[in-house]
């Protein structure tokens, strides 16, 4: 499994885009399904948090190799979602980061920046 990943969060819908959101979901849903299907993303998942009174309520985890989705970035197709997303989703957000061994890896650069 890829320990590249790209992580996709938000905190809720705007008030009365509420349907809009739904849409965009299935739309996004889709648009990495074929990602994946087409070998551009190895895998992605969806979870939505628990009603906890924090600022995030749910996100999208997408797992692939630096290049691949560093190229899933630099497309049109997803700037048009991010764009879309922001005109209906309060705080969403996209950034890198690295998950499995590429996280213990990255755990101890910190490790060794703290200093004495």
């Amino acid at each position: 499994m890829a320990s590249n990943a790209l992580f996709f969060g938000w905190n809720r819908s705007i008030p009365g885009r509420e349907r809009v959101s739904e849409q965009h979901f299935g739309d996004f849903v889709e648009y990495l399904t074929g990602l994946r299907e087409q070998g551009t993303i190895q895998s992605f998942d969806v979870t939505f948090l628990n009603p906890h009174g924090g600022d995030m309520n749910g996100f999208f985890l997408i797992r692939g190799e630096s290049a691949d989705l560093s190229a899933v970035m630099a497309t049109e197709e997803w700037t048009v979602h991010m764009t879309r997303a922001a005109m209906h989703l309060e705080g969403a957000g996209a950034v890198r980061g690295a998950t499995g061994d590429m996280a213990m890896a990255r755990m101890a650069i910190w490790g060794d920046c703290i200093p004495d």
